[in-house]
Formats: C-alpha cells, structure tokens, sequence
C-alpha cells in the first residue's frame, strides 16, 4: 500500500491497530491447544488433539491431503463449528487471547474475516459497492463511517471503478477481490481464505496473492490460506502447516518442511521443490530446497559454477 492509501485507511482502523500492538502484541492472534472435534453421528474425530499458535501478522498456509481437517479447523476459527455444525467440540481455541467457545458467527466475525474458494458464494447483491457492504449493514454500522470503510476496502483491493458493476460481469479474479473486500470492510484482525485461487488461471491466482501478501505486509492482517496446491502460494508464505488424518503433521518455513517429502504425499508440491529432490537423488551437489524459479535457478548457477 502506498502512503496515500495508507493515509485513506479509515481512522478507526488505524487507531485500532494501534491500540492492539500496545496491548495484546504478546498474544498470539490464533491459538489451538487440544483441540478436537467430533461431528453428530460419526465416530471418529474430524480433527484430534490439535495444537498450534500463529503469531500476529503472520502469513501461514495451512495444507493437507483431501479429508485431513483442514475444513473442519476452519470452522471451529469462524465459529460455525458449534453453532452450525453439532458434534462435540474439546479442547482450547483462543483468539487474540479470547476463548472463542460461547461466542457467535457475528462476534467473531469482527476479529475474523473469512474467503470462500468460490466468491460466487459471497457476492449476491446487485452491485460491487452493495456487496462490500453487507456485512457492515448487518453489524449496525454508522452510516458515515461504513461509507468510509466501503471506500477504503474497495481501494485498497483494486476494485473502485467496479462499484456499480453486478457481481456476475466481473471476472474470477475481480470477484475474488470483490470478496475479499468485503471481508476487509469488517476490519478484522485475522483472514483466513479457502483455496481462493483455484478457480483462476495462473496469472490471475498470482496477482490475488500479491495483494493478499501486501495487506498482510502493510496492514498487518495475520493471515491464513488453506491450499493443497503450493506451486505459487509458497513464496508469500512465512510457514506451512500440514495436517494429515486430522492432526498437525508438520509445521515450520516453507523449505524446512519440503526436506520431508515422503510425508507430503496428497499434497501438490512446488514443481521446482520436487525437480532438486530429483536432482539429489541422482547426485547433483544441491542443498537447498528453492520455493521459485528464481531461487531454482541461483541454486542451479552456484553449483554449476563451483
């Protein structure tokens, strides 16, 4: 974000932000101690014993095989599992130091922003500016500052000129945008987005991950994006989290934890990670294990100039 747009960031938000850095900067935004869950009529656990912290502003993705977990988590995060979701629920879930048991969707809502995979399931008003506003109209918003905030998200996401466009003449990627937008209306401190590249070419994934990754950087929002595909995701990523039959499998930076491919299986790693596996297996001196291309081909020069 640039300072301009910086300087059109709502007032309340900033001063927001202030206020949690002075008072809650040593609580993690997300932590999970125990944590279990058990949905009505089926035996086994969804997700058991889970345990792990993400601290504030950072950007973790949270992968596995198909059926590991990663969607029931999700739910326990934004508070449909157990409001809408029965079963029984076990263990610690906290945000921002808060337990989040007992509290509602709508309470959590303003701590917690969440991206469908498919923004179709988000936008469903008549136009752009309609749909970044829905949230704030459900919250009793002030007029004149959900006007401010409308603004501001719809800036800061590349997506202003589209106001009054509806949402089915948009492309996937200005819907994604649309979405997340709206998610950033509700000033929350933590968003977690569900594979929200999957329905996009390449080029249009890569530049929803930029902005992401910038708001990330430049409003400190932690960040949470569940894939199982981690070709382009991997490079804005400060840690992966991989579960596996309901559990955490493993959890550090990107290219500690493809030192362990053989426990990845499900998962689509990055096309480079997997060519220096390669490579390593049929002696070529590499040791790194490079998350792009560029970082590939630096590797590659290093040791073919040694």
């Amino acid at each position: 974000m640039h300072k301009e747009e910086y300087d059109a960031q709502p007032t309340s938000h900033r001063s927001h932000n202030k206020d949690k850095l002075d008072g809650e900067s040593l609580l993690p935004a997300i932590l999970a101690r125990n944590l279990s869950f058990t949905y009505s009529g089926v035996d086994r656990r969804s997700i058991s014993d889970v345990n792990f912290s993400i601290e504030k502003e950072e950007f973790v993705i949270l992968t596995g095989p198909s059926g590991c977990g990663k969607t029931t988590l999700c739910r326990c995060l934004n508070g449909l599992i157990p409001n809408f979701y029965a079963g029984q629920l076990n263990g610690e879930l906290r945000i921002n130091g808060v337990d989040v048991k007992g509290k509602s969707t709508a309470e959590l809502a303003t701590h917690i922003g969440f991206v469908f995979q498919n923004p179709e399931n988000q936008l469903f008003s008549l136009s752009v500016e309609r749909d970044v506003a829905f949230g704030l109209e459900n919250l009793g918003i002030p007029r004149e500052e959900a006007i401010e905030r409308i603004e501001w998200a719809m800036k800061v996401t590349g997506i202003t000129e589209l106001r009054n466009k509806a949402p089915y003449e948009l492309s996937g990627g200005q819907q994604q945008r649309a979405a997340i937008a709206g998610v950033l209306a509700m000033r929350p401190e933590i968003i977690i987005l569900d594979e929200p590249t999957s329905f996009l070419d390449p080029k249009t994934a890569e530049e929803i991950l930029t902005v992401i990754s910038r708001l990330n950087h430049e409003l400190g929002l932690t960040t949470l994006l569940v894939e199982h595909r981690l070709d382009t995701v991997s490079a804005f990523a400060d840690r992966i989290i991989v579960m596996d039959k309901g559990r955490i499998a493993l959890d550090g930076p990107p290219d500690k934890i493809y030192d362990e491919p053989a426990r990845l299986i499900g998962i689509g790693l990055p096309k480079v990670t997997t060519l220096f596996h390669l490579l390593r297996l049929d002696g070529v001196p590499v040791t790194t294990n490079p998350i792009t291309v560029t970082q590939a081909s630096e590797a590659l020069r290093r040791v073919f100039e040694d």
